[in-house]
């Protein structure tokens, strides 16, 4: 499964050899997150059929909005259109055989979404965790988590708003992601508590799936 298409989709596809996707799920429709949509059309052909899109009503507004040629037959065929079948999501769903829970977040005033996979989940864009969400959260393994920068934010967590959500949670690991230049690595990772550090590329961890 592939969590939102990054306006670098092809590049991390092309560098870590990423060959097939079975479904893409979107947190939300902002441009970082879904300007690498028209890469999709690569993994049609691999797969050889159109990839779902699961996304909430109004992400799926503005998916068909910003990429109405995804959704609709194109007027020619062998133009390399991607071809996605976009599923609202109304609560939990199952994507091969894995059990997908939705997580409701604030972006600032904006809703979006997080997703936990048995006792993996993956949070991003959070500038607040809803009272109803936590309970969804309770008993995770690994826990990845946005934390842009030391300075407080309108639309993100800060990383010690981060850190205060991680020790709440009580993961056995967190992995802090969205971070801006403001975070260095090494220095970072040496401040953090155990159990926690800046996720990066090519990280790779083994998680039960639900």
């Amino acid at each position: 499964m592939l969590i939102d298409t990054s306006t670098d989709l092809r590049q991390q596809a092309l560098v870590f050899d990423v060959r097939r996707v079975d479904a893409i799920l979107m947190t939300h429709s902002h441009a970082d997150h879904v300007m690498g949509m028209d890469e999709v059309r690569r993994f049609n052909v691999l797969s050889g059929g159109a990839i779902p899109v699961y996304a909430s009503a109004h992400t799926g507004v503005e998916l068909r909005r910003m990429f109405q040629y995804a959704f609709e037959p194109p007027a020619q065929t062998g133009g390399g259109l991607p071809r996605v079948v976009l599923h609202e999501i109304d609560g939990d769903f199952d994507v091969a055989g894995v059990g997908v829970r939705p997580v409701p977040l604030l972006h600032g005033a904006l809703p979006i979404l997080g997703f936990r996979f048995g006792r993996f989940a993956y949070l991003t864009d959070a500038s607040t965790i809803p009272d109803e969400a936590w309970a969804l959260l309770e008993g995770l393994d690994v826990l990845m988590l946005n934390a842009l920068r030391h300075r407080p934010h309108p639309t993100h967590f800060s990383l010690s708003e981060a850190v205060a959500v991680a020790e709440r949670l009580g993961p056995r690991q967190t992995f802090f992601t969205h971070v801006c230049h403001d975070l260095p690595h090494a220095a970072t990772n040496r401040s953090l508590p155990p159990g926690m550090a800046l996720a990066h590329d090519g990280l790779r961890f083994a998680v039960e799936a639900g």
